[in-house]
């Protein structure tokens, strides 16, 4: 009866810590406070999956035509920050009015300002990407990574993805990345 007991508090802690409500991410970026105070209509990106955190983040949205989007000449907004030792990691993106849009995302590991082989990506809508897309510079379909935005604050996540082998994947997810 005793160890039904102990294992049965050590169970009740375990569920209590995983229903806790996770820490609140650190909203980089000049419009934070725009997101933080759920002004919009904005974008906020949680960007999870950092290989480290050396470097800077950048996000960039697109707007209008999906055949512009991802297309450097067509950013409608673009913000640069370096990544934080630790804790998770959001962005807020501003954009025009509601609508459709499209978000990508670049952890610069070297901080180099540019892409090279090391550095991880990702877009709303976490699509599959292959080594393929890469080299003929194909994107992504629009319906796989258009988000939806209305008046307010839309949330989306997008997992960082690396080159790895022969394959772009996400990292092994571990706590703090």
């Amino acid at each position: 009866m005793l160890k039904f007991r102990s294992c049965m508090v050590g169970l009740s802690l375990v569920f209590a810590q995983a229903s806790a409500a996770p820490a609140a991410a650190t909203i980089l970026g000049p419009d934070a406070a725009t997101c933080a105070r759920g002004d919009g209509p904005a974008i906020l990106v949680n960007v999870v999956g950092f290989k480290n955190r050396a470097g800077t983040v950048r996000a960039r949205t697109f707007g209008g035509s999906p055949a512009t989007w991802f297309d450097k000449k067509h950013v409608l907004k673009r913000t640069l920050a370096d990544v934080p030792s630790a804790g998770p990691v959001a962005i807020c993106m501003p954009v025009p009015g509601p609508g459709t849009y499209a978000v990508d995302i670049r952890h610069d590991i070297d901080g180099a300002g540019k892409t090279d082989k090391g550095d991880g990506a990702g877009a709303s809508g976490n699509p599959q990407v292959s080594l393929f897309d890469i080299i003929f510079k194909r994107k992504p379909a629009a319906d796989k990574v258009s988000v939806r935005v209305t008046e307010g604050v839309t949330t989306i996540t997008i997992v960082l993805k690396y080159l790895s082998g022969g394959s772009i994947k996400p990292v092994q997810m571990t706590s703090g990345r």
